[in-house]
C-alpha cells in the first residue's frame, strides 16, 4: 500500500501563490510516476501536472508557465508550487502517485482563489 497526504491549500487573493505538498509513505519504492490532479465543482478531474522519477515534467496547457511541479525523492514529496493564480484555479488539489502494484490518490486539498 501507498499513502498519500497533501497539504498547502487555502484561500488566496487572486496574483498569489500557494505551494501544495504531497507526502508518500507505505512502499514508496513501488512508486514511479507521481502527478497533480484538480476538481471543480461541478466539473471532471483533470490533470494539472506530472513528473517522472527522474524528473521529466508535464503541464496541462492551463497552468503551464505558472505552476512547478518538484520532487524531492529523498524526502518522498513532490510538491506544486502554484503561482499568479486565478479565480478558475479554485479546485480541490490530488495528489497521485503511479506504482507497480497500482494507482493510488490523496484525499485532496483545497485551493480557492478570490478574484
Amino acid at each position: 500500500q501507498v499513502q498519500l497526504v497533501e497539504s498547502g491549500g487555502g484561500l488566496v487573493q487572486a496574483g498569489g501563490s500557494l505551494r501544495l505538498s504531497c507526502a508518500a509513505s507505505g512502499r514508496i519504492r513501488s512508486i514511479y510516476d507521481m502527478a497533480w490532479y484538480r476538481q471543480a465543482p461541478g466539473k471532471q478531474r483533470e490533470l494539472v501536472a506530472t513528473i517522472t522519477k527522474g524528473g521529466s515534467t508535464n503541464y496541462a496547457s492551463s497552468v503551464k508557465g505558472r505552476f512547478t511541479i518538484s520532487r524531492d525523492n529523498a524526502k518522498n514529496t513532490v510538491y506544486l508550487q502554484m503561482n499568479s493564480l486565478k479565480p478558475e484555479d479554485t479546485a480541490t488539489y490530488y495528489c497521485n502517485a503511479e506504482s507497480s502494484i497500482g494507482p493510488y490518490w490523496g484525499q485532496g486539498t483545497q485551493v480557492t482563489v478570490s478574484s
